[in-house]
């Protein structure tokens, strides 16, 4: 297997896990809406909102990453054009911080996104620093 064709496998496979946990935070979002749970105080609800949108924004700078790397692969973008800032991987000062809230006022399936999120987007992190540090030419 050429060394494009392996790039391309591995991005095509970390797209499918994003987009299959996107699936997954879509669904709990949709139905499970964890800050209307009763008894908590104005200020958890908007500690558990933000851990959600944490976990969007996770998603959404990984995804991101990913497709401009697939189209890199498969010639939509040029490698030159890849090094611009504009596809360097965005979102560190949110998507990093493990938040300010309580782990035991969230529920646990919220918890267990938040953690799959925080673990990919970590490695598309550690990712996106190897191509930076390789240059161009990478």
């Amino acid at each position: 297997m050429s060394t494009q064709a392996a790039a391309l496998r591995f991005f095509s496979k970390t797209h499918d896990e994003t987009v299959s946990l996107a699936m997954a935070t879509r669904d709990y979002l949709t139905h499970a809406n964890p800050e209307a749970a009763p008894g908590l105080s104005p200020i958890d609800r908007l500690r558990i909102n933000c851990e959600c949108l944490r976990l969007t924004s996770r998603l959404a700078h990984a995804m991101a990453w990913i497709l401009a790397h697939k189209a890199q692969q498969v010639g939509e973008i040029s490698l030159g054009a890849l090094g611009g800032a504009q596809f360097q991987l965005a979102g560190q000062a949110v998507c990093l911080n493990e938040g300010e809230i309580d782990a035991a006022l969230l529920p646990a399936r919220l918890l267990e996104l938040l953690e799959a999120s925080r673990l990919l987007y970590v490695r598309v992190a550690r990712l996106d620093e190897l191509v930076r540090r390789a240059g161009p030419a990478a």
